[in-house]
Order: C-alpha cells, then sequence, then structure tokens
C-alpha cells in the first residue's frame, strides 16, 4: 500500500476517533480530527499526483472516506443540537447520492471526474461551517447552508463534466 492509500486508510479511522471525542464532549478534539482528516485529503491527492501514485484503490476510497466523514460529522452535529434537520437531511442526501452514483458509474466501467476548483472551495465552506459550529461561533448555521447551496452547484458542474467525459471515450 503506497502512502497516499494509507494517508486515506487513516481517514477511516478518523472517524470513530472523532465520534468519541464529540460525544464525550470534546468539541476542540473532535475538531482539530476533522480538520487533521482535511489536510490528509489534501496531502493524499498531492503526494499522489506529484509522485505518480494515482491508484485505483485512492480514486475509490478517497472520496468515499471523505463523504463518509462528512456524514458523520453531519450526524454528530444533528444529534447534538447544533444544525437543523433540513440541512442534515440535505447533506446527507446529496453525500449518500455521491457515493452510490460514484460506485454505479465506476463499476460499469466510466471514467470518473477530478476534483475541480468549485468543489475545493465548497470543501472549503463547509470546513469553515464546522469550525463555526464547533467553537460557536456567530453565522455557522447560515455558513453551512451556503457550502449546502455550493454543494448542489458543484455537483451540476461535476455531472456535466462526468457527461462530457464519458460521452468523448
Amino acid at each position: 500500500m503506497n502512502v497516499p492509500n494509507m494517508l486515506t486508510m487513516s481517514r477511516f479511522l478518523m472517524i470513530p476517533l472523532f465520534l468519541v471525542l464529540y460525544f464525550y464532549d470534546h468539541p476542540v478534539a473532535a475538531l482539530l480530527i476533522v480538520l487533521l482528516a482535511g489536510l490528509t485529503d489534501l496531502l493524499d491527492g498531492y503526494v499522489a499526483r506529484r509522485s505518480g501514485q494515482i491508484t485505483t484503490t485512492g480514486i475509490m476510497l478517497d472520496p468515499l472516506a471523505d463523504k463518509l466523514m462528512m456524514l458523520s460529522v453531519v450526524a454528530a452535529l444533528l444529534i447534538g443540537g447544533e444544525i437543523p434537520w433540513a440541512a442534515a437531511a440535505t447533506m446527507a442526501v446529496r453525500e449518500v447520492g455521491m457515493i452510490a452514483s460514484s460506485a454505479f458509474f465506476h463499476f460499469r466501467g466510466m471514467k470518473t471526474v477530478p476534483a475541480n476548483a468549485f468543489g475545493k472551495v465548497t470543501t472549503a465552506v463547509y470546513y469553515l461551517a464546522i469550525t463555526l459550529l464547533f467553537l460557536d461561533g456567530p453565522g455557522g448555521v447560515g455558513v453551512l447552508w451556503c457550502a449546502v447551496a455550493l454543494s448542489f452547484v458543484t455537483t451540476g458542474v461535476y455531472l456535466m463534466k462526468f457527461r462530457h467525459l464519458n460521452r468523448a471515450s
């Protein structure tokens, strides 16, 4: 297993650690785990591209690890009463839909669309919202709704690129 894939796998291990810290009333430590997961996400992609270690395993597991971490954060914030049901449900439907469609299209031999600027901005806004929510900063829910809206714009962009990429093949 190469370094990028080990970084990706570490994110799966961070999920239960995050949940334990959050539910045992250590929100700052839980937030640090989420931010560390975000850092490993940046690093694994950078290392994989830079060193030519892009693998099919990494292509599939990287977004899965990201989405499962995000679903865990959403579930924790919902259970903790920090976010409204509507935001959690909207985010969960999108994340589960992305996981299911990625797997479906991958196993049909279709090409996946690499991350782009829209996705990176959306992720940054999600992390800002999560940070504000965990630290009881002002506007956390509002920023979260902005991230949700951006995520759907990003999904539209990915779908158009996916269609173009797989039509050309």
